[in-house]
């Protein structure tokens, strides 16, 4: 049964910064496990994760796919979203200490194709994330307005497209997400956000999951897929997604390659050029 995990003054102070913070999904030690799953993947693929296993990894390993699921994310994310409830997309955050990685002032729905603001990001924090580790960092109340944006291909930027606001955001006006491990924030599709580098002597590791509505559609012109985590889906705007029979099952990534295949003809709509992800099975590491 769901558990009604924000309150009414909480789901306003959403509502009114597009951010809500910090949320308790899991204790320090469940969330280590978590990390040690995460970092024996990138173990796999020669100390880090590719960048096109990075996009939907829930597809791939039932573990993430079971995580996607998991009824303490989704009744916070209910709360502000509603019962029907489908899971886009996935993907790690993970900055080495000293690594030089960051993430521009972006907002996400500019290159999404969503038809709705009816769209979150659950972060849920795996490591600690604290200023010096290079946390998540948003302007309160910038979820009101679209603004143009710039793709720069920065190669140290962690973003596709390296995508960032064309406006100037002043430093006194941006809040640090802090989170411990095991803590999640949750965050508007058009909120102003980003990240500095990494200056801790630890790793920062999040797992950013993107939640919909089951109402919103993709408008871009391609048919893409979703999981549905929750509820009922009575619009079938999305395919639905199966869970990966095991580990990097060979069926579980033929479908992931096609799946991303689409995903990427969204993502990269009138770039000047695919980016890190690649624009075609096989072309990006």
């Amino acid at each position: 049964m769901k558990q009604k995990l924000l309150d009414p003054a909480a789901i306003a102070a959403y509502h009114r910064d597009g951010i809500y913070f910090p949320l308790p999904v899991f204790d320090q030690e469940e969330a280590g496990r978590m990390l040690g799953r995460f970092e024996a993947i990138e173990a796999m693929h020669g100390g880090q994760l590719p960048a096109r296993l990075n996009q939907k990894p829930h597809l791939l390993f039932p573990w993430l796919n079971e995580l996607v699921r998991h009824p303490r994310i989704l009744d916070a994310v209910e709360d502000v979203l509603g019962p029907d409830l489908l899971c886009w997309s996935s993907q790690f955050f993970a900055k080495n200490g000293g690594d030089p990685g960051y993430v521009s002032w972006h907002q996400d729905g500019t290159y999404w194709g969503l038809s709705s603001p009816e769209v979150l990001t659950a972060w849920l924090a795996l490591t600690p994330s604290t200023v010096q580790s290079g946390c998540l960092r948003v302007v309160p109340g910038t979820q009101h307005r679209q603004v143009e944006h710039k793709d720069t291909f920065a190669e140290a930027n962690l973003l596709s497209r390296g995508q960032e606001i064309a406006v100037e955001v002043r430093d006194s006006d941006a809040v640090d997400v802090l989170l411990a491990p095991g803590e999640m924030s949750l965050h508007h599709v058009l909120i102003y956000h980003g990240s500095a580098p990494n200056r801790a002597d630890h790793r920062r590791v999040g797992l950013a999951i993107r939640y919909i509505s089951a109402r919103v559609q993709q408008t871009a012109g391609v048919r893409e897929s979703a999981t549905l985590v929750r509820g009922i889906d009575r619009y079938n705007h999305f395919e639905h997604e199966l869970a990966p029979e095991a580990d990097m099952h060979p069926d579980a990534v033929a479908r992931h390659r096609e799946i991303i295949d689409r995903q990427l003809r969204v993502l990269f709509s009138g770039a000047a050029k695919p980016g890190r992800l690649g624009a075609a099975t096989g072309d990006a590491q």
